[in-house]
């Protein structure tokens, strides 16, 4: 059947054997990855490339994730770089020629405490100020966005505000990742699924190609692209990463007629719901407080965040979980990704995103592909440097934009 894929009309991309030798290598094949493929080739002009992906295309993290895509967090820094990524999605079911359900619709982040509403206006002027669209609503304002939310005074943590971006929204997180390989697949891309990288090869301190499952593959650059797995990468290369991986869990319902009309993100009570294109509640909460590397989460955390969720919205209390499942999230100590060099020459390394990467997907791989290119960083990613865990100057979006996610 392999030796019929490039040619069958069924299949969105090619599933090639490896080459002896790449332009570039990306390591890690979810949506980060692809998209980094994706901007090398149409802005860079560098197609002798490879995608390596342990398992499947999109398997890890971009299959895990609940597709939220929003712009407005507190520093300029985060701003500019998830406002070009949210600029990014706004066209790219036309670039890409694929409708991968882009829905803009809102994102709600609640407030229930003194503290958390000064610390939301504080956040939707600093949008302002940074051409992000964002807006405080009162409790009554909440009820007209979202009728489903409870506003009333007789819960622990009433409603106290929100601050509302009507450009954010959610999209079909699969279909992204297919939108992306197959142009990537139509430009001269080869995806190779069950390709697990082993080890790096260097000449001195340069990397010259990597060890994989399926034979040495020589290559003048390798973008290090695996999220939760990034630090065991590192650590084959010869550097560390200031990166801890957790899992992060999420949930669906069965199947219900419209009731949720946007995304609705509480950081008090810690939960966060939207609505799928096909009826079922998409739920999540925070990560676990343990390291791991396992693709499920604990039931205390799904107990708390249903708890949350029916004070939030009564009228899920008869609604039926369906399923469960966990990523694996890595994040780092001010809550910021790292798009950057490496201490390795031609190494580079896109991580850290946390629970935020799918929003940041179009973003990373454009910021990321521009700093495998050219050796140098884009100034959206210069302040998200590898080196700023040295110098102190952090980025620090724990909770800023609510739950961060």
């Amino acid at each position: 059947m392999a030796d019929l894929l490039p040619e069958h009309p069924d299949f969105l991309w090619r599933n090639p054997e490896p080459k002896s030798s790449y332009d570039a290598v990306i390591v890690g094949g979810g949506g980060h990855g692809i998209a980094t493929a994706y901007y090398l080739a149409k802005n860079h002009g560098m197609t002798n490339i490879a995608i390596l992906e342990r398992g499947w295309l999109a398997g890890g993290n971009m299959a895990r994730n609940t597709t939220i895509i929003r712009s407005n967090y507190l520093w300029d820094e985060s701003a500019a770089i998830y406002e070009h990524s949210l600029k990014l999605w706004e066209q790219l079911p036309e670039e890409l020629e694929y409708d991968f359900l882009f829905s803009q619709r809102g994102v709600l982040n609640l407030a229930h405490t003194l503290g958390d509403v000064r610390e939301s206006v504080r956040r939707v002027n600093a949008n302002k100020l940074n051409g992000v669209d964002a807006e405080w609503l009162t409790p009554e304002q909440v009820k007209e966005v979202c009728p489903i939310v409870n506003i009333g005074d007789n819960i622990r943590y009433p409603v106290m505000g929100a601050t509302y971006q009507p450009r954010a929204g959610i999209a079909k997180h699969d279909h992204v990742a297919w939108a992306f390989a197959r142009k990537c697949d139509e430009m001269g891309v080869d995806i190779i699924q069950n390709c697990e990288v082993t080890g790096f090869i260097k000449d001195g301190n340069r990397v010259v190609g990597v060890e994989t499952s399926r034979g040495r593959i020589l290559t003048g650059k390798v973008g290090l692209s695996a999220a939760g797995h990034s630090s065991v990468l590192a650590d084959l290369a010869g550097f560390r990463l200031p990166i801890q991986s957790h899992p992060l869990q999420a949930l669906v319902s069965e199947l219900f007629e419209p009731v949720h009309p946007t995304v609705v993100m509480s950081n008090h009570v810690h939960v966060y719901v939207s609505q799928a294109h096909k009826g079922e509640l998409v739920m999540g909460a925070g990560i676990d407080s343990y390291n791991g590397y396992g693709q499920r989460g604990a039931f205390h955390v799904i107990e708390e965040q249903m708890a949350a969720a029916v004070e939030l919205f009564p009228i899920f209390a008869r609604a039926h979980l369906l399923r469960t499942w966990g990523g694996i999230v890595d994040t780092t100590l001010d809550a910021s990704p790292i798009v950057s060099t490496t201490p390795v020459e031609n190494m580079f390394v896109n991580c850290g995103w946390g629970t935020g990467g799918f929003k940041g997907t179009p973003g990373a791989g454009y910021t990321f592909a521009h700093t495998i290119a050219t050796g140098e960083a884009h100034p959206l990613n210069a302040p998200f440097a590898l080196e700023r865990f040295e110098t102190g100057h952090l980025i620090d979006e724990h909770g800023a934009a609510a739950v961060a996610h």
